[in-house]
């Protein structure tokens, strides 16, 4: 079994990758496209996973953010999840992963409750985003956020640290899980 590591590979040449974790196939694609149709000033490169882990015969690149996308009308969606950070390594959760959930517009739909994964998300320290990827323009205004999320974590931008995105992130309407 092998374990996803951060600094498993040497970081590219001006390139930034992302990994985008979910059961949602078309869903994934769909942000996927969006994330690179966005302005990029790096080489962007998505790659989608079912699961982890990855397997090992595959040559990939280093991956600088992994993003795992919870359906909150799935259960076996949160399942999924919930498995799949078995195979990654505790450094990833020093500002190089992230949780969104999608689906919360149709709430009465839902079979996982919003302080589930928001629970999942500050066990792990990482930020969370709400996002009903179904809808185009919701999805096209994640993929500019998680692009430029990527090129935080990818080390692009002068002056912000990867360490630093939970707080710069947290919302104030979305206290920490202990606080309500």
């Amino acid at each position: 079994m092998s374990v996803l590591r951060p600094l498993d590979k040497q970081p590219g040449l001006n390139t930034a990758t992302i990994l985008l974790v979910g059961t949602e196939d078309a869903l994934l694609q769909q942000l996927a496209d969006s994330m690179v149709k966005e302005d990029c000033a790096s080489e962007l490169r998505v790659h989608l996973a079912r699961s982890l882990p990855l397997p090992s015969s595959v040559n990939r690149p280093r991956i600088d953010l992994i993003v795992f996308v919870i359906n909150l009308h799935s259960k076996y969606s949160l399942r999924n999840v919930e498995e799949s950070l078995h195979h990654v390594d505790a450094t990833f959760f020093l500002g190089k992963a992230a949780f969104l959930a999608t689906g919360a517009g149709r709430e009465s739909h839902c079979s996982i409750h919003r302080n589930t994964i928001m629970k999942l998300a500050h066990t792990y320290r990482s930020p969370l985003f709400f996002c009903d990827l179904e809808i185009e323009s919701f999805r096209a205004t994640m993929a500019q956020r998680l692009v430029r999320v990527l090129q935080i974590c990818a080390g692009h931008v002068p002056g912000v640290s990867a360490l630093n995105l939970p707080s710069l992130l947290r919302s104030s309407e979305t206290p920490a899980p202990e606080d309500q």
